[in-house]
This record gives structure tokens, sequence and C-alpha cells, in this order.
């Protein structure tokens, strides 16, 4: 009989680069889950020999998860697959019990060295063996067409080139970041300035702004803090005594170059993109959001804009990078996000 397997990730274009990934010699039959709380349904009710689960996810996240495998004793093995990898990340999730924790984006080069590491595709294979003289099937046979909307495609990008970042941060802090959700939106180029401020602090804030472009693809990255996250920030680095506002300005940039510098790179790499970027500019500081130059030519240009803010756990300290792609950019964007999955 198929060995039943579990993808949970609140991104369909997620579920469907894990479901592609799976060794064809397998005899399978696939389930998915968008959440926690439907990953730990199926695993009740046997569905799930194996799971395949993300971490960060809205109702209950991965970590949850694990710890309902663990608190219940339910019988499945865990296979992290995830874009955080902060070292913390995976102790956090190996702690719990998951048999191992896979860098997102998966490929079935990958998987496939893992299962083998653990015994698991052999397995699977003489289970299959066997059932099969008795029900020939084709693997995957139990494989439902997956869909999925293009901008859970970007939403994934993005997740993965976030936490490469955060991984970058965490180690030049000595702290966790807490990752959120990316925000996708398509909007016109009017609508910029009201999104910039619907999510950002209305004043008081510091603003680095870094262009982009490749065959195709044009935009600028803007990293936003506020003056007293700043200077909270600056106080985790230095530990103690006052911080001048020479070091302030060498610490925004400096987290800035790494925010933009590494997600952007997460994007070239998945996306197969050579990216030039311009030299980071310092808007200006303690600045008002309704006073940021966002006008365009156009307040009917189509922009695409991915908002990401970065916590640090346990700190009252957060930052938030927006990436703006032009409408001219979103065509090639969008071919290049659909060959990832085909």
């Amino acid at each position: 009989m198929s060995v039943p397997i579990l993808i949970c990730d609140d991104s369909g274009f997620a579920r469907k680069q894990m479901a592609r990934s799976l060794p064809e010699s397998w005899d399978v039959e696939v389930s998915y889950a968008a959440d926690g709380v439907e990953a730990v349904a199926a695993i009740i009710k046997g569905r799930a020999d194996i799971l395949f689960l993300d971490l960060n996810m809205p109702v209950m996240d991965g970590y949850q998860v694990l710890e309902a495998v663990r608190s219940q004793d339910l019988p499945t093995l865990v296979i992290v697959v995830s874009g955080d990898v902060q070292p913390e990340a995976r102790q956090r999730v190996m702690g719990l019990g998951a048999l191992d924790f896979i860098i997102k984006p998966i490929d079935s080069a990958k998987l496939l060295a893992i299962l083998e590491q653990y015994g698991i595709l052999h397995e699977l294979d003489g289970r299959s063996a066997a059932a099969s003289i008795a029900d020939p099937r084709p693997s995957h046979a139990s494989q439902p067409e997956l869909t999925f909307d293009i901008q859970e495609g970007y939403q994934e990008i993005a997740n993965v080139g976030m936490g490469q970042a955060a991984d970058l941060l965490a180690r030049l802090l000595g702290v966790f970041i807490e990752l959120p959700i990316p925000k996708v939106r398509r909007i016109n180029s009017g609508q910029l300035s009201q999104l910039v401020q619907d999510g950002i602090s209305p004043s008081s804030v510091s603003v680095v702004t870094q262009g982009f472009v490749s065959a195709g693809v044009s935009g600028e990255a803007m990293l936003f803090i506020e003056e007293t996250d700043l200077d909270s920030l600056a106080q985790l680095v230095a530990q103690q005594g006052d911080i001048n506002s020479g070091r302030r300005l060498d610490l925004l940039m400096e987290v800035s170059n790494i925010l933009i510098g590494a997600c952007m790179a997460g994007f070239a790499e998945q996306l197969d993109l050579k990216f030039s970027m311009g030299h980071p500019v310092l808007l200006g500081q303690a600045l008002d959001v309704a006073d940021l130059p966002l006008k365009s030519n156009s307040s009917e240009e189509q922009l695409m804009t991915i908002e990401i803010c970065y916590g640090i756990r346990d700190q009252h300290i957060h930052c938030s990078l927006l990436l703006i792609f032009t409408g001219d950019s979103i065509p090639l964007l969008d071919e290049r996000i659909n060959l990832l999955v085909e």
C-alpha cells in the first residue's frame, strides 16, 4: 500500500515545489495542510507517516506542531523544510524532535540525500514493492492537482530571501530574529505613499534606499527604522556607554546593507537573475513618513511591493524592508516564478 505523506506549508507555491521534489519512485499518497491545525488533524487521521513541515505559518506554526507531536505522541516522522536558516531555529526544531532540517528552496537532490541518509527511501521502496505485487499502481497515484496564486510565489521567494538576511543579522547581533509572513501587493504608484504610511510609524524614522536593476527587472529597496528602535539597536550592539551619532549612522547603514543585500541575493539566486545594486542612500533621519519623496511620474503606473517586518525576540526593536518593483518588471518576474514549479 502507498505510504501517507503530508506536506504542510501555508503557501500553495511552496507545497507544489515540495511535491515536485518527491522522488518519482516513491509509492506515496500525498496530502496537504495549509497550517499547523490542519497538519495535526491529518496526522491523527493517519495521513502523515512522514510530515514535511514549514515553520513560519499563521494559525499554528511549525514549532507548535512539533510540540503537539511530542506532547501527544503522534505517529509521524517530521522533516522541517524552512527558509529560516538561523542556527537557533535549527537547534530548536531538532530539540523538539524533528528528524532533520532542510533549507529552502527545496529540490530533489537535497531531499533525496536526506531520505537516503536516514534509510527512509529504501524502507518506502521496500514497502511499495511488496504492495505492488498484489496491487500495481503508478507512483504518487493519489497526489491531487495543485494550484497556487502567483502572489504566493512571490511570498515564498521573499520568505527564502528574508530568512537568509535574518541569519546574517542574527549572527551580527547575537540575537534571534522573528520572521513575518511577507506581504505582497500590486498597487498603482499613487497608492505607494499611503501604503508606507499605513505600515510605518508616521514620524521619526530613519530611511535608507537602494536601487537595483537586472535584465528586464528594476526597482528600489527601502529600509525603515524608528529612531527609538535605532537607539535600542545601537545600545544592544554597544552593550554599554553612550552611542554617538556617527556610530548610529554606521549601524543603520550596516543593517541596511545586510537586509537589502541578502534579500536581493536570495531573489537573484532563485529567479536566475543578476542584480546590479546602486549605492545605498540615506534619505534622512527623524523623518515624517508623509514627507518622503514617494511620488512617480504617473499615479497610474503599476507597481509590485513586498513588505517584510523584522523583529528581535525579547526586544521592542523592529525595522521594515519594502521592495518596490516597477510595472515593467512584473511580466518577467511572473514568468520566472512559474518556471520554478513547471
